[in-house]
């Protein structure tokens, strides 16, 4: 019988390195995959990924899991991940324009390949989509729908109400019909890390 995310996570608060190690094998897939659709970098998910699992080990004894899943912490722990490197990179471009040396910017040789690939193709179609939401909205699409959470776990991830997470999730849905985009699970380009 597996064991529960709760009591693996119990054995890995006491130091027991393999239950951690189960949780990552668990979740890992699912945390790539959301780091990916944010970023659209295969390389930016990857590191990212990383750095949410190391938080995560770091922090353990102060987890708080829903419903018997880390699944919902973790991936609030992801958000908030990619959103300091988004403000970590913009720093940086700042800094480098300031001392006059961003120069007309180029894309990675990995961005171009990745570029390719028609399951980009589609994430990019679909993110480009979401940028017509709100932010609150578009979280809860990404959580929901490409994540795969119920909405009670996307209250957890996101620290707010489930009736708000029910009327963003509606509001988006409608928004996007009005975009002529009925279904953006089609879209939800799975990969592994």
């Amino acid at each position: 019988m597996t064991a529960s995310d709760r009591v693996l996570w119990e054995r890995a608060s006491g130091g027991d390195s393999g239950a951690f190690g189960e949780l990552y094998d668990r979740h890992v897939r699912v945390i790539y995959n959301f780091l990916y659709r944010r970023t659209g970098s295969w390389s930016d998910a990857e590191d990212l990924t990383s750095a949410v699992f190391l938080h995560a080990w770091r922090r353990r004894n102060e987890v708080v899991l829903d419903r018997e899943s880390a699944l919902p912490w973790l991936l609030r722990a992801a958000d908030y991940t990619v959103r300091n490197e988004w403000r970590a990179k913009l720093r940086y471009r700042r800094a480098l324009a300031a001392a006059h040396l961003l120069a007309d910017h180029q894309r990675d040789h990995a961005d171009e390949v990745i570029g390719r690939l028609d399951g980009d193709r589609q994430l990019e179609q679909a993110r480009a989509a979401l940028k017509h939401l709100p932010r609150q909205q578009r979280e809860i699409v990404e959580l929901c729908i490409w994540s795969g959470l119920d909405q009670q776990a996307a209250a957890i991830a996101l620290d707010i109400p489930l009736g708000t997470v029910k009327s963003r999730l509606s509001r988006a849905r409608k928004h996007l019909r009005e975009l002529g985009i009925s279904d953006l699970s089609k879209t939800s380009v799975e990969t592994q890390p």
